[in-house]
């Protein structure tokens, strides 16, 4: 998910009381809900392939999980010794703070259609949760509406009445059950558009969220050469094919895939698509992904790879 996703999930959950637990109880809780994110870094010193192919691995699995809470832990202890100690400080609560927003990321990550690799660095699988558009409207909204009622409510009195955290736990429980409802029409959406043709089945398919509207998806469905790619509409049910197109690794193709570029974006890739160019005297192989073409032919999520003219007069 976006990291104001992530930011609001951390607030909301000090809202629920957690920020009573300790000193720096909502630093800590923020921070953690955006720490595995650190691997955002990687598009500083790298390209944007070297980010595609890197991110949410290494600081998103599960030994990042073990480690990144307690390595927090220390760098506020730290920086609250620096500035001097002051009384209210609780290091075993700041340790279940951590861990709980630390853990929390992954767990959103997951939801939508990029996907996360859980088990790194045991394991490069990716997993997709296919539930939410990675910016969800309706999820901050929800959160931004408890955060809001919340801190109203704790301004009422001193000490904050035991009942100020109920909004924001009411508003992370209506997003837990939304993304759970989510999930569920995802995988109805798949099997719905797999019964408007039982006798072809497809290899694998995805059913993609659409930005602000739950009760639309993005289709896209693989028959071993090509995609089948479509819009399903839940109210009322209705599948609509957009386009099918064939998927065929040319020399050309294969010897992009061979690069270093095409090798990370296709460690990446979970519908990959070739387009072959000409560049003069050589031949610009494009990478890209149909998760993220939708409707056009451009993509955020691509690579060009300038394949030399020798390739091609060797499939000639």
């Amino acid at each position: 998910m976006d990291n104001l996703t992530h930011t609001l999930v951390g607030l909301a959950l000090t809202e629920t009381g957690l920020k009573r637990t300790t000193r720096l109880a909502t630093a800590t809780l923020v921070v953690a809900a955006n720490l595995p994110d650190v691997d955002g870094l990687v598009y500083l010193f790298g390209g944007s392939t070297d980010g595609l192919a890197f991110r949410r691995g290494w600081t998103h699995g599960v030994l990042a999980m073990v480690l990144l809470p307690p390595l927090l832990v220390a760098l506020l202890l730290g920086w609250d010794r620096l500035r001097g100690r002051k009384p209210g400080l609780r290091a075993a609560w700041l340790l279940v703070l951590a861990a709980i927003g630390v853990w929390s990321h992954p767990l959103l990550d997951l939801l939508n259609t990029y996907g996360v690799r859980l088990l790194m660095p045991f394991s490069r699988r990716w997993f997709y949760g296919d539930a939410l558009f990675i910016v969800d409207p309706w999820v901050w909204l929800a959160l931004l509406l408890g955060i809001t009622l919340s801190r109203r409510r704790a301004r009422v009195s001193t000490p904050a009445p035991p009942s100020a955290g109920r909004p924001a736990q009411l508003a992370l429980g209506l997003v837990a059950a939304y993304a759970l409802a989510m999930a569920l029409a995802s995988g109805y959406a798949v099997r719905s558009v797999e019964r408007t043709n039982p006798d072809e089945r497809a290899t694998r398919s995805m059913a993609s969220p659409v930005f602000g509207n739950p009760f639309q998806w993005d289709i896209v469905r693989a028959f071993g050469p090509g995609y089948e790619e479509g819009t399903l509409r839940l109210l009322p049910l209705d599948y609509t094919v957009l386009r099918n197109r064939s998927v065929r690794l040319l020399p050309e193709t294969v010897v992009a895939a061979q690069t270093r570029a095409g090798a990370a974006f296709l460690a990446w890739a979970r519908f990959p698509v070739y387009r072959v160019e000409s560049a003069g005297d050589s031949l610009d192989v494009i990478i890209s992904d149909a998760r993220y073409e939708g409707r056009g032919t451009r993509s955020w999520a691509r690579v060009t790879i300038r394949v030399p003219a020798v390739q091609r007069k060797e499939r000639m």
